[in-house]
This record gives C-alpha cells, sequence and structure tokens, in this order.
C-alpha cells in the first residue's frame, strides 16, 4: 500500500483540492471585476477560437462516448452491479427518475422548450426559414441537442463514478476512474488536479444553466406582476435562490433535493398534459412519431456534421455549446446521478438514465416546440416569433397566453422553473463539497454553504461583467480539459470491467465439491434451518467454527509464502490473501440479518414479521447468497479452497 493512499483520508476535507479550487475561481473572478471590457473580449475571441480549432475534437468525443454507452448496454459487462452483488437499490425507480431528471435538465427544458424549435424554424442550418422542411429540421435537431448524445455523457460520467465507488470501494470522485490506470497514484497530486478540473468544470456548467434560469425568473415575473426586466432584479433573484438553497442543503439529499424533485416531476407531467390535452392533441402525436423517426434516420449523420463544407456559425452556437454544456455539467450531473443509484446493474443504470429521460424529453420538445411553430406557421401568431427574436426567455410566457388560465399556468411554470433553479444550486453545491472532500457525501454544512454561496457570487460577477455570453464561454473552456480526463477514465473503467468479467468467468469454472463430513449431525442441521438462529447463535458459529477454519487456511498458505491474513470483527470474519500487484482474495464469513419466512400454516398473522440471522459468505464483489450456518469446520475449509481455487483460475485467464 503506497504512503499517498495510508495518507488519504475520505472523511475529512482534500485542503488541497479545495484550495485550487478556490484560487483559481477567485483569480478568474478578480480578473472580470478588475478587467471587464477585457475579459468580455477575451471571452468571445476564446469561444470563437475553440469553436474553430477543437469543435471537431468535441463532436468526436461526444460520438464516443454515445457508442460506448450503447455497448455497454448490450456487452456481457451488463449484469454486474454498482455495488456488492448484494446490494438493492436506495430508491424506488420512480423517486430515482425523478432525481436526475430534476438535477439534469430541468431548467433546460423550461428555457428552451418553446424557444429552441421557434429559434431553428426562423434559422434553420440549411433549410429555408418559415417553412415545411424548417419545421422538420428544426425538430430533429432540437431531438439532436436534448436526446441521446447529452444523457449518455451524464450515464458514462455517472456510471464511472458508481462503479468504481460501489464495486471497488474507491472514493466518490473522478479520480478513481483512473485507478486501473495509474493505481494508487490516484491519490496523489495526479489525483487532486483531476478532481480540481471536475470542480472548475462543475462550477460554470451549473452557472451557465443558473444564468438561463435567472433569466427565464426575471421575464416570468415581469409578465405576471410587471416589475420590468433588469440586471439588478437579476441579481436579487440569484440572492433568493442562493438563499433558498442553502436551506435545501441543510436538509439534505433524502430530504429536500428528493421532495424538491418528485414535486417539480409531478408539476411537469401536468404542465405537459395540459398542454397536449388542450393544444392540437392529434397534431402533436402524429408529429411525436414523425420527430422521432427523423431523428433516428439522421442521427449518425448529424453527430458527425461538422459543416465543414459551409460558412457558417452554426454549429459552434448551438451543437459545439450543447456538447460542451453537458460535458461541463457532467461531472455535477454523474456524481449526483451516482450517488443515488447504488445497487443497480449496470444495464438497468444505463437503460433508465439514457432511454427514460431522453424519451420524456422528446415528448416535451413535441408538445411545446411543434405547438409554437404551428400557432406562427398555420395561426400567423408573429408575435411568438418576435419574442424569441427579442428575448428567448419570454417565449414559455408568451406561448401559454395561448391557453386558457393563463396566469395560473404562467404562475405555476414560473415555481417549477424557482425549484429546478433551487435543485441545480444545492444539488451543485453537494457535488462539488463532495469532490472537494475525497468523495464524502457527509460533511460539515459549512463546506456546503460556502459552494452554495461560490455558485452565488460567481454568477452573479459573470452576469454583470459579460451576461450570459460570458458564462456559455466559460462553460465550453472548462469543458475541454475535462474531456481528456474523461476520454481516459472511460478507458480505464472498460479495463476494469474487462477484468471483471473475467474473474467471473473464472468463478463458473466448475471445481469438485468436498465431501461432507462424515460425522455430520443432519438432524442438528435441520434443527438450525427449520427454527431460525439468532444473532447470538451466528456469532457463536463464527468463533467457534469460522475463524478456527481460517486461521488454518491462513496458516497454510503462509507455510507456503502466500501472505495472508484473518480480520475479526463484530459481526464477521475475513480471510484476506494478498498477491502482489493482482487483485487480492477476500473470503468472508457474516451475520445478517433476514425476515424469516412463513414455513407453517398456523404462524400467527398477527405477530410482527420475526428476524433471523444467516452465516453468509461474502466475496471481494459482494455476497454469494448462501448460508454456511452449521457447517462443520473442514467443509467450511473446503469452501475456501474452492472459491480460493477459482480465484487463482481468474488471475491465470489475467495473463
Amino acid at each position: 500500500m503506497s504512503n499517498n493512499k495510508n495518507s488519504y483520508n475520505p472523511n475529512k476535507l482534500n485542503k488541497k483540492v479545495f484550495i485550487s479550487s478556490s484560487i483559481l475561481v477567485l483569480l478568474l473572478v478578480c480578473a472580470t471585476v478588475a478587467f471587464p471590457a477585457y475579459m468580455e473580449s477575451f471571452f468571445v475571441s476564446m469561444q470563437s477560437y475553440i469553436v474553430d480549432t477543437a469543435g471537431w475534437f468535441y463532436v468526436i468525443s461526444v460520438a464516443g462516448i454515445l457508442v460506448a454507452v450503447a455497448y455497454l448496454c448490450v456487452s456481457r459487462h451488463g449484469h454486474i452491479k454498482l455495488g456488492p452483488d448484494h446490494a438493492v437499490p436506495d430508491y424506488t425507480t420512480l423517486t430515482w427518475l425523478a432525481m436526475l431528471f430534476s438535477a439534469g435538465m430541468g431548467i433546460g427544458l423550461m428555457f428552451f422548450g418553446v424557444a429552441e424549435p421557434v429559434m431553428h424554424y426562423m434559422a434553420p442550418p440549411t433549410a429555408e426559414p418559415n417553412s415545411i422542411e424548417a419545421t422538420r429540421e428544426a425538430m430533429k435537431m432540437t431531438f439532436f441537442h436534448w436526446g441521446l448524445h447529452g444523457w449518455a455523457i451524464y450515464a458514462v460520467v455517472a456510471l464511472i463514478l458508481a462503479y468504481f465507488s460501489f464495486r471497488h470501494n474507491l472514493p466518490l470522485t473522478i479520480r478513481s476512474a483512473l485507478h486501473p490506470l495509474i493505481g494508487d497514484k490516484i491519490y496523489s497530486w495526479r489525483g487532486d488536479l483531476v478532481d480540481v478540473f471536475a470542480v472548475i468544470s462543475t462550477i460554470f456548467g451549473v452557472i451557465t444553466s443558473l444564468g438561463f434560469g435567472v433569466m427565464q425568473i426575471n421575464s416570468g415575473i415581469d409578465y405576471l406582476f410587471g416589475t420590468g426586466i433588469s440586471l439588478n432584479i437579476q441579481l436579487m433573484i440569484i440572492v433568493f435562490v442562493t438563499g433558498l438553497a442553502l436551506i435545501s442543503v441543510c436538509t439534505g439529499l433524502d430530504k429536500g433535493i428528493k421532495y424538491l424533485s418528485q414535486t417539480n416531476m409531478i408539476l411537469a407531467v401536468c404542465l405537459l398534459l395540459f398542454v397536449l390535452i388542450l393544444g392540437p392533441s392529434l397534431f402533436l402525436l402524429q408529429a411525436f412519431v414523425q420527430n422521432l423517426g427523423n431523428y433516428l434516420s439522421d442521427i449518425v449523420h448529424n453527430t458527425f456534421n461538422l459543416f465543414a463544407y459551409q460558412k457558417t456559425d452554426w454549429i459552434g452556437g448551438w451543437t459545439i455549446f450543447y456538447w460542451a454544456w453537458w460535458l461541463s455539467w457532467s461531472p455535477f450531473v454523474g456524481m449526483f446521478i451516482a450517488r443515488i443509484s447504488r445497487g443497480r446493474t449496470i444495464r438497468e443504470f444505463l437503460t433508465g438514465v439514457l432511454f427514460i429521460p431522453s424519451g420524456f424529453t422528446f415528448i416535451w420538445m413535441t408538445v411545446f416546440g411543434n405547438s409554437g411553430i404551428e400557432l406562427i406557421h398555420t395561426q400567423g401568431m408573429t408575435e411568438l416569433a418576435d419574442t424569441v427574436s427579442a428575448d428567448a426567455s419570454l417565449a414559455l410566457f408568451t406561448f401559454l397566453e395561448t391557453l386558457p388560465f393563463t396566469n395560473v399556468i404562467s404562475f405555476i411554470a414560473l415555481i417549477m422553473v424557482i425549484v429546478f433553479f433551487v435543485t441545480s444550486c444545492d444539488s451543485g453545491a453537494m457535488v462539488i463539497d463532495m469532490l472537494a472532500s475525497n468523495g464524502n457525501n457527509d460533511t460539515p454544512l459549512w463546506q456546503r454553504f460556502y459552494w452554495t454561496i461560490v455558485i452565488g457570487v460567481v454568477a452573479c460577477i459573470l452576469l454583470v461583467n459579460g451576461g450570459l455570453s460570458a458564462l456559455q464561454t466559460m462553460s465550453i473552456v472548462s469543458a475541454l480539459p475535462f474531456t481528456v480526463v474523461l476520454l481516459i477514465a472511460i478507458y480505464g473503467t472498460f479495463t476494469a470491467l474487462s477484468i471483471e468479467s473475467t474473474k467471473q468467468q473464472a468463478m463458473n469454472v466448475a471445481v469438485p465439491q468436498a465431501p461432507a463430513s462424515k460425522n455430520d449431525d443432519w438432524k442438528k442441521r435441520l434443527s438450525i434451518i427449520v427454527n431460525f438462529p439468532s444473532k447470538s447463535k451466528v456469532l457463536g458459529f463464527l468463533n467457534d467454527k469460522v475463524r478456527p477454519a481460517l486461521d488454518k487456511v491462513a496458516a497454510e498458505l503462509q507455510n507456503n509464502q502466500i501472505n495472508s491474513s484473518v480480520l475479526i470483527e463484530a459481526d464477521k470474519m475475513t480471510l484476506v490473501v494478498e498477491h502482489v500487484e493482482q487483485p487480492d482474495f477476500v473470503y468472508t464469513v457474516r451475520a445478517r440479518t433476514h425476515i424469516q419466512p412463513d414455513l407453517i400454516e398456523e404462524a400467527n398473522a398477527e405477530d410482527e414479521e420475526q428476524s433471523y440471522f444467516r452465516a453468509e459468505v461474502h466475496l471481494a464483489e459482494g455476497g454469494l447468497d448462501y448460508d454456511i450456518m452449521s457447517w462443520p469446520e473442514e467443509a467450511i475449509i473446503n469452501d475456501v479452497v474452492e472459491q480460493y481455487q477459482k480465484h487463482v483460475h481468474f488471475l491465470h485467464l489475467l495473463k
């Protein structure tokens, strides 16, 4: 074990990441305040330079990420759990989907649901503006920007974090994905540098979304109450929402963020159904099917289309910005999704993250986008087009004017934007705090407060000194180094998954079962099975039978010059066999509690469910779900040897 790992404390603040990230953000903010005109010019030139010279890199990277995620969905690795083999999900599927959706694209859908399709309709990249073909292209490009590519980025980052943290007990930070490549060096300055990149990228990714959110909140308040649109009001909105986020972070993930996410998901579905039912329902259903077909039929072409043969700035303002936005937001959303996804298989996880939110997004964009275009193209509502051209943040509220109960629905939409704003802010602060605290989510309150305030302050300063263009540029710039780190991390993840699948292949090799002891008292064993042992009996079995068996195996391995030891804990005994530069063998027998099954019909239905204990075998990957309670010492030794033989075969296959 390296000195770096010995000095790494997962329960403490990582001062190197915390201080370095804070200083870099402070320097950027100070430069923006001290030289506003220069920094604004710098932001514009930087965005143009990156789009012109690195646009191809963003495009090919995102394409590769989507291919990697699609492969993992159908590969042999799909059954591997994000956690031990016996782990179960922490949240129900509905709660899980609501939380990842609110964190992922909530503000963006509210801001761009009407605005983006209308903008593409008025200025499509290739079609004639304001035409039928422009309508098709507008929806196709909107689906492209908000579909599988964005969620593939989120999914792969979340998968990397969840797999290495919950499966391999590594820190819940980006650095852990490099473990297959650099080993324990992830605990050195190399890992700190990766986490600093992730912190900076997350801060500016979250701030970009908050920039869209604050503009839309300001527009909604002005629409309902006539307060006007001004920078001062937008700054007050940021201060107000930051205050709400501070309250939310006090309650933690399982209360504030969870309940806010569920509430907003319900409101979003209700708003969607309201517009669908009162709008041109049949047309929207037909349009959805056709939009989906157009999207899928052209997905390869659009994925790699850089408009290299056309002189246009369209791709920089749209596709490149979106890919950079998703990438810069991916440490935040990825870590948040990873945090709530323990216990799911890789296939279940990727299917849920990739297809369910994308499907809902497609429906949302069709209902709001096609309805908006239909108002302009068929009904001649040119004021909606003029509004979108003048101020895209007003698009949703102008669109809602065409529906009944306008003021009520607009007020509900405003509340949704605010809640999305709050959940993004407090979730972002929680994730940044985890990145700066070695992946620990049980941190002092002042740390979460600090990052929440940093997000609010930096958003205010950049809004004053450059507006939304400054926020967009910082998103694109911060995503560039993180994309390089992410591609390396994906390679490391595939390496680790390949090793694990090889090990599982070795585990499936048939090994002759050791014969049972002749002195085995089958009546005693049967009595234990049907009478459900208590905790004290199982713990006694661990001390009387398991410990001597593991000690004998460890002693024999030591005689063969193989370093091994037995670890004694309150409710488990563990044999650890160490192998130089190769995975260790871990055999654990632990007392686990379960609810008693009903074996007899006369069981009293009024009694509370009774628990009992089993002596279950666990390997490094998790529980094997079999009970060795009452086994004789010789049978336990033979079981250890059998499992170790499979492990040695796994090491053989790695060579």
